[in-house]
Protein backbone atom coordinates (compact mmCIF):
# COMPACT_ATOMS: atom_id res chain seq x y z
CA UNK A 1 0.00 0.00 0.00
CA UNK A 2 2.81 2.38 0.92
CA UNK A 3 4.68 1.52 -2.29
CA UNK A 4 1.52 2.22 -4.29
CA UNK A 5 1.14 5.64 -2.67
CA UNK A 6 4.80 6.43 -3.32
CA UNK A 7 4.37 5.35 -6.93
CA UNK A 8 1.27 7.54 -7.43
CA UNK A 9 2.98 10.45 -5.72
CA UNK A 10 6.02 10.02 -7.98
CA UNK A 11 3.81 10.02 -11.06
CA UNK A 12 2.05 13.20 -9.91
CA UNK A 13 5.36 14.94 -9.16
CA UNK A 14 6.80 13.84 -12.52
CA UNK A 15 3.77 15.11 -14.41
CA UNK A 16 3.92 18.42 -12.54
CA UNK A 17 7.62 18.84 -13.35
CA UNK A 18 7.05 18.06 -17.02
CA UNK A 19 4.21 20.61 -17.10
CA UNK A 20 6.14 23.23 -15.16
CA UNK A 21 9.38 23.05 -17.13
CA UNK A 22 8.21 22.12 -20.63
CA UNK A 23 4.51 22.92 -21.06
CA UNK A 24 3.86 25.96 -18.85
CA UNK A 25 4.14 28.86 -21.27
CA UNK A 26 5.61 31.57 -19.03
CA UNK A 27 8.79 31.62 -16.98
CA UNK A 28 7.36 34.29 -14.68
CA UNK A 29 3.84 35.65 -14.23
CA UNK A 30 2.92 39.11 -12.93
CA UNK A 31 -0.66 40.11 -12.08
CA UNK A 32 -2.18 43.50 -11.37
CA UNK A 33 -5.54 45.26 -11.49
CA UNK A 34 -6.42 48.58 -13.10
CA UNK A 35 -9.45 50.81 -12.60
CA UNK A 36 -10.39 50.96 -16.27
CA UNK A 37 -11.64 48.73 -19.07
CA UNK A 38 -9.47 46.50 -21.30
CA UNK A 39 -9.47 48.73 -24.39
CA UNK A 40 -7.91 51.61 -22.46
CA UNK A 41 -5.18 49.27 -21.23
CA UNK A 42 -4.52 47.91 -24.72
CA UNK A 43 -4.35 51.38 -26.29
CA UNK A 44 -2.11 52.64 -23.48
CA UNK A 45 0.12 49.59 -23.89
CA UNK A 46 0.55 50.25 -27.60
CA UNK A 47 1.31 53.93 -27.04
CA UNK A 48 3.82 53.08 -24.28
CA UNK A 49 5.42 50.47 -26.54
CA UNK A 50 6.06 53.09 -29.23
CA UNK A 51 8.31 54.99 -26.84
CA UNK A 52 10.48 52.02 -25.84
CA UNK A 53 13.93 51.37 -27.27
CA UNK A 54 14.16 47.70 -26.32
CA UNK A 55 10.77 46.57 -27.65
CA UNK A 56 11.03 45.44 -31.26
CA UNK A 57 7.56 44.05 -31.95
CA UNK A 58 4.01 44.16 -30.65
CA UNK A 59 1.27 41.86 -31.94
CA UNK A 60 -2.40 42.08 -31.06
CA UNK A 61 -5.07 39.41 -31.38
CA UNK A 62 -8.34 40.09 -33.14
CA UNK A 63 -10.24 39.81 -29.83
CA UNK A 64 -8.47 43.00 -28.62
CA UNK A 65 -7.75 41.57 -25.17
CA UNK A 66 -4.40 39.90 -25.81
CA UNK A 67 -1.11 41.54 -26.81
CA UNK A 68 2.28 39.91 -27.26
CA UNK A 69 5.35 42.10 -26.90
CA UNK A 70 8.92 41.19 -27.88
CA UNK A 71 11.93 42.72 -26.11
CA UNK A 72 15.61 42.46 -26.95
CA UNK A 73 17.41 42.63 -23.60
CA UNK A 74 21.20 42.24 -23.67
CA UNK A 75 21.76 39.01 -25.63
CA UNK A 76 18.30 37.60 -24.86
CA UNK A 77 14.85 37.87 -26.42
CA UNK A 78 12.00 38.09 -23.93
CA UNK A 79 8.31 37.65 -24.76
CA UNK A 80 5.73 39.55 -22.68
CA UNK A 81 2.28 38.02 -23.09
CA UNK A 82 -0.39 40.46 -21.87
CA UNK A 83 -3.87 39.09 -21.14
CA UNK A 84 -6.55 41.59 -20.07
CA UNK A 85 -9.87 40.51 -18.57
CA UNK A 86 -12.78 42.73 -17.51
CA UNK A 87 -13.76 42.13 -13.87
CA UNK A 88 -16.39 44.85 -13.38
CA UNK A 89 -17.61 47.81 -15.43
CA UNK A 90 -14.61 49.79 -14.21
CA UNK A 91 -11.96 47.23 -13.24
CA UNK A 92 -9.72 44.90 -15.25
CA UNK A 93 -7.31 42.12 -14.38
CA UNK A 94 -3.98 42.14 -16.24
CA UNK A 95 -1.85 38.99 -16.40
CA UNK A 96 1.64 39.27 -17.88
CA UNK A 97 3.49 36.07 -18.70
CA UNK A 98 7.20 36.65 -19.34
CA UNK A 99 9.32 34.08 -21.18
CA UNK A 100 12.91 33.89 -22.39
CA UNK A 101 12.93 32.48 -25.93
CA UNK A 102 16.18 30.63 -25.22
CA UNK A 103 15.18 27.18 -23.91
CA UNK A 104 18.17 26.86 -21.55
CA UNK A 105 17.54 30.32 -20.09
CA UNK A 106 13.84 29.53 -19.80
CA UNK A 107 14.47 26.33 -17.83
CA UNK A 108 16.92 28.19 -15.60
CA UNK A 109 14.34 30.91 -14.93
CA UNK A 110 11.66 28.38 -14.00
CA UNK A 111 14.07 26.66 -11.65
CA UNK A 112 15.30 29.80 -9.84
CA UNK A 113 12.39 32.27 -9.91
CA UNK A 114 10.24 30.52 -7.24
CA UNK A 115 13.10 30.58 -4.75
CA UNK A 116 15.01 33.82 -5.34
CA UNK A 117 15.01 37.25 -6.92
CA UNK A 118 16.84 36.89 -10.21
CA UNK A 119 17.89 39.46 -12.80
CA UNK A 120 15.14 38.04 -14.99
CA UNK A 121 12.34 38.41 -12.43
CA UNK A 122 13.57 41.80 -11.21
CA UNK A 123 13.89 43.12 -14.77
CA UNK A 124 10.44 41.82 -15.67
CA UNK A 125 8.88 43.50 -12.63
CA UNK A 126 10.64 46.76 -13.49
CA UNK A 127 9.25 46.79 -17.04
CA UNK A 128 5.71 45.93 -15.96
CA UNK A 129 5.81 48.47 -13.11
CA UNK A 130 6.93 51.12 -15.59
CA UNK A 131 3.82 50.48 -17.65
CA UNK A 132 1.62 50.36 -14.54
CA UNK A 133 2.84 53.86 -13.63
CA UNK A 134 2.13 55.18 -17.13
CA UNK A 135 -1.31 53.55 -17.15
CA UNK A 136 -2.30 54.91 -13.74
CA UNK A 137 -1.26 58.42 -14.75
CA UNK A 138 -3.42 58.15 -17.86
CA UNK A 139 -6.44 56.70 -16.05
CA UNK A 140 -6.22 59.45 -13.41
CA UNK A 141 -6.37 62.12 -16.11
CA UNK A 142 -9.60 61.35 -17.91
CA UNK A 143 -13.21 60.73 -16.93
CA UNK A 144 -16.11 59.24 -18.89
CA UNK A 145 -19.75 59.72 -17.96
CA UNK A 146 -22.32 57.70 -19.89
CA UNK A 147 -25.47 59.75 -20.46
CA UNK A 148 -27.49 57.18 -22.40
CA UNK A 149 -29.82 57.53 -25.37
CA UNK A 150 -30.08 61.07 -26.76
CA UNK A 151 -30.60 62.73 -30.12
CA UNK A 152 -27.48 63.56 -32.09
CA UNK A 153 -28.00 67.21 -33.14
CA UNK A 154 -28.47 68.13 -36.79
CA UNK A 155 -25.52 70.10 -38.15
CA UNK A 156 -24.25 71.45 -41.46
CA UNK A 157 -20.54 70.72 -41.41
CA UNK A 158 -17.67 72.47 -43.19
CA UNK A 159 -14.93 69.86 -43.03
CA UNK A 160 -11.76 68.31 -44.39
CA UNK A 161 -11.57 64.49 -44.70
CA UNK A 162 -8.59 63.07 -42.79
CA UNK A 163 -7.05 59.63 -42.39
CA UNK A 164 -4.85 58.90 -39.36
CA UNK A 165 -4.16 56.37 -36.65
CA UNK A 166 -6.29 56.73 -33.54
CA UNK A 167 -3.48 58.28 -31.53
CA UNK A 168 -2.89 60.82 -34.34
CA UNK A 169 -6.52 61.97 -34.41
CA UNK A 170 -5.89 65.18 -32.45
CA UNK A 171 -2.81 65.88 -34.58
CA UNK A 172 -4.96 65.80 -37.70
CA UNK A 173 -7.38 68.21 -36.05
CA UNK A 174 -4.60 70.63 -35.13
CA UNK A 175 -3.11 70.49 -38.63
CA UNK A 176 -6.39 71.62 -40.19
CA UNK A 177 -8.24 73.65 -37.56
CA UNK A 178 -6.60 77.02 -38.26
CA UNK A 179 -6.89 76.63 -42.03
CA UNK A 180 -10.60 75.81 -41.92
CA UNK A 181 -11.30 78.60 -39.44
CA UNK A 182 -9.39 81.21 -41.45
CA UNK A 183 -11.14 80.32 -44.74
CA UNK A 184 -14.57 80.47 -43.11
CA UNK A 185 -13.79 83.75 -41.35
CA UNK A 186 -12.36 85.33 -44.50
CA UNK A 187 -15.52 84.47 -46.43
CA UNK A 188 -17.89 85.65 -43.73
CA UNK A 189 -19.28 82.19 -42.97
CA UNK A 190 -21.15 82.12 -39.67
CA UNK A 191 -20.27 79.29 -37.29
CA UNK A 192 -23.00 77.25 -35.62
CA UNK A 193 -21.22 75.60 -32.71
CA UNK A 194 -17.82 74.32 -31.58
CA UNK A 195 -15.53 72.17 -33.77
CA UNK A 196 -16.53 68.56 -34.26
CA UNK A 197 -15.67 65.41 -36.15
CA UNK A 198 -17.46 62.46 -37.68
CA UNK A 199 -15.74 59.08 -37.88
CA UNK A 200 -16.42 57.52 -41.30
CA UNK A 201 -14.27 54.39 -40.95
CA UNK A 202 -12.66 52.67 -37.94
CA UNK A 203 -10.35 49.68 -38.28
CA UNK A 204 -10.01 48.56 -34.68
CA UNK A 205 -7.32 45.99 -35.37
CA UNK A 206 -5.05 48.43 -37.21
CA UNK A 207 -6.07 51.46 -35.08
CA UNK A 208 -6.69 53.44 -38.25
CA UNK A 209 -9.51 55.93 -38.67
CA UNK A 210 -10.95 58.09 -41.43
CA UNK A 211 -12.87 61.12 -40.25
CA UNK A 212 -14.36 64.44 -41.27
CA UNK A 213 -13.15 67.28 -39.06
CA UNK A 214 -14.37 70.83 -39.18
CA UNK A 215 -16.86 73.41 -37.94
CA UNK A 216 -20.65 73.40 -38.03
CA UNK A 217 -21.84 76.42 -40.02
CA UNK A 218 -25.15 77.99 -40.96
CA UNK A 219 -26.17 76.90 -44.47
CA UNK A 220 -25.85 79.85 -46.83
CA UNK A 221 -25.18 80.74 -50.42
CA UNK A 222 -21.70 81.46 -51.72
CA UNK A 223 -19.85 79.08 -49.41
CA UNK A 224 -16.16 78.96 -50.41
CA UNK A 225 -15.66 76.04 -52.79
CA UNK A 226 -12.19 76.67 -54.20
CA UNK A 227 -10.37 75.00 -51.28
CA UNK A 228 -10.03 71.52 -49.75
CA UNK A 229 -13.04 72.25 -47.54
CA UNK A 230 -16.14 70.15 -48.21
CA UNK A 231 -19.69 70.46 -46.89
CA UNK A 232 -22.34 68.01 -45.73
CA UNK A 233 -25.46 67.87 -43.63
CA UNK A 234 -25.39 65.64 -40.57
CA UNK A 235 -28.95 64.51 -39.97
CA UNK A 236 -30.42 64.42 -36.48
CA UNK A 237 -30.73 60.84 -35.24
CA UNK A 238 -30.82 58.75 -32.11
CA UNK A 239 -27.54 57.79 -30.50
CA UNK A 240 -25.93 56.91 -27.21
CA UNK A 241 -24.01 59.72 -25.60
CA UNK A 242 -21.05 60.06 -23.26
CA UNK A 243 -19.26 63.07 -21.80
CA UNK A 244 -15.49 62.73 -21.94
CA UNK A 245 -13.21 64.93 -19.84
CA UNK A 246 -9.55 64.69 -20.78
CA UNK A 247 -7.02 65.21 -23.54
CA UNK A 248 -8.57 65.04 -27.00
CA UNK A 249 -5.80 62.64 -28.06
CA UNK A 250 -7.48 59.89 -26.04
CA UNK A 251 -11.17 60.76 -26.37
CA UNK A 252 -11.50 57.44 -28.21
CA UNK A 253 -11.67 55.87 -24.76
CA UNK A 254 -15.28 57.03 -24.76
CA UNK A 255 -15.93 55.09 -27.98
CA UNK A 256 -15.01 51.85 -26.25
CA UNK A 257 -17.08 52.75 -23.20
CA UNK A 258 -20.10 53.41 -25.41
CA UNK A 259 -19.60 50.14 -27.29
CA UNK A 260 -19.62 48.28 -23.98
CA UNK A 261 -22.71 50.21 -22.87
CA UNK A 262 -24.46 49.31 -26.12
CA UNK A 263 -23.60 45.62 -25.76
CA UNK A 264 -24.76 45.55 -22.15
CA UNK A 265 -28.07 47.20 -23.09
CA UNK A 266 -28.66 45.23 -26.32
CA UNK A 267 -28.38 48.32 -28.52
CA UNK A 268 -27.22 48.03 -32.13
CA UNK A 269 -24.87 50.94 -32.82
CA UNK A 270 -22.65 52.05 -35.69
CA UNK A 271 -18.97 52.29 -34.64
CA UNK A 272 -18.68 55.75 -36.20
CA UNK A 273 -18.36 58.24 -33.41
CA UNK A 274 -19.34 61.88 -33.55
CA UNK A 275 -17.34 64.15 -31.25
CA UNK A 276 -18.02 67.77 -30.31
CA UNK A 277 -15.13 69.65 -28.66
CA UNK A 278 -15.89 72.44 -26.19
CA UNK A 279 -12.40 73.63 -25.21
CA UNK A 280 -9.46 75.05 -27.15
CA UNK A 281 -6.24 73.20 -26.17
CA UNK A 282 -4.24 76.25 -27.30
CA UNK A 283 -5.65 78.08 -24.28
CA UNK A 284 -3.88 75.61 -21.98
CA UNK A 285 -5.24 74.51 -18.64
CA UNK A 286 -5.66 71.09 -17.09
CA UNK A 287 -6.89 68.66 -19.76
CA UNK A 288 -9.16 66.93 -17.23
CA UNK A 289 -11.36 70.04 -17.60
CA UNK A 290 -11.62 69.74 -21.40
CA UNK A 291 -15.06 68.55 -22.42
CA UNK A 292 -16.04 66.38 -25.39
CA UNK A 293 -19.52 65.16 -26.21
CA UNK A 294 -19.26 61.74 -27.82
CA UNK A 295 -22.06 59.95 -29.67
CA UNK A 296 -22.43 56.55 -31.34
CA UNK A 297 -25.42 56.40 -33.72
CA UNK A 298 -28.09 53.80 -32.99
CA UNK A 299 -28.92 51.59 -35.97
CA UNK A 300 -32.66 51.61 -36.55
CA UNK A 301 -34.06 48.57 -38.35
CA UNK A 302 -36.19 49.53 -41.34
Amino acid sequence: MIKRRIYIFSIIVSLFLVWYFFIKSADYIINFKSNTFPETIIQSLKLWNNGLDSSVELREDANLSHVQQTFNIADSTHIYDWQIKLLTDSTSQVTVGVTDKNLINSLKNKLLVPFSNTDFSTGSEKIVFNFMTVLKDHVDNFKITIIGIEEIPEKFLAFIPIKKTQVEKAKGMMENSSFIGEVLLKNGVELNGPPMLEITEWNRLKDSISYNFGYPVLPQQNLPTNTEIQYKKLEARKGIKAIYHGNYITSDRAWYALLRYAKKNNLDVAPRAIEIFYNNPDMGGNSINWKTEVYLPIIIEQ
